[in-house]
């Protein structure tokens, strides 16, 4: 499940596993894959299949999660009229459509993820992971004005900066923006 909002806030808050957290936080490295359009469209996006067409699509994300062994993927904006707060991502290692009973706990499930998020911490069972996303989220932005100073530019430009670089270090974006908030890693040398 990823937290989204306009302006280009955006994060994972909760995954079932490391992989899929990746695979997650690489549709924001990149910019592109189903839970981007379907939050751009509000719209559920369903790819029973990540074929040719998926391929071009998106053509850096969906050859990256169909490496990973991704043969579908189904995404669910978590929206209440026209507040949107995020997409629910479901991942299959099988092409096909997902069935009836699959579809329905689907929608449950992005229910009751509308109403977590809705309803705030009080809902969840673990504080702890709801602190950590807050967290990684706030280092997320903070690394993005540092790199917006060292730079001299906006900040939508140093979003794409972080982006760029995540994506050619092949590194989770969390793990840069850790890196940059530390000050191991600076955008303002040369060879960036």
């Amino acid at each position: 499940m990823s937290v989204m909002a306009d302006g280009g806030v955006r994060g994972v808050a909760a995954a079932s596993d490391p992989i899929i957290e990746r695979i997650e936080e690489l549709q924001f490295t990149l910019g592109e894959g189903p839970c981007v359009d379907a939050y751009a469209t509000s719209r559920p996006i369903f790819i029973p299949d990540l074929d040719e067409h998926a391929m071009r699509r998106w053509p850096a994300y969906a050859p990256a999660v169909h490496q990973q062994g991704i043969r579908a993927v189904f995404a669910f904006p978590l929206q209440v009229g026209a507040v949107r707060l995020g997409v629910l991502d479901v991942f299959r290692t099988d092409a096909g459509q997902l069935s009836r009973d699959q579809l329905g706990q689907a929608v449950m499930f992005a229910d009751r993820a509308v109403t977590i998020l809705l309803d705030g911490q009080d809902q969840l069972s673990n504080d702890q992971e709801l602190d950590e996303a807050v967290e990684h989220r706030a280092r997320l932005y903070q690394a993005q004005g540092m790199v917006m100073v060292q730079m001299g530019i906006s900040l939508a430009e140093a979003m794409v900066r972080l982006r760029a670089y995540a994506y050619a270090e092949d590194r989770p974006l969390s793990e840069v923006a850790a890196d940059i908030v530390a000050r191991r890693l600076r955008f303002d040398s040369p060879q960036l």
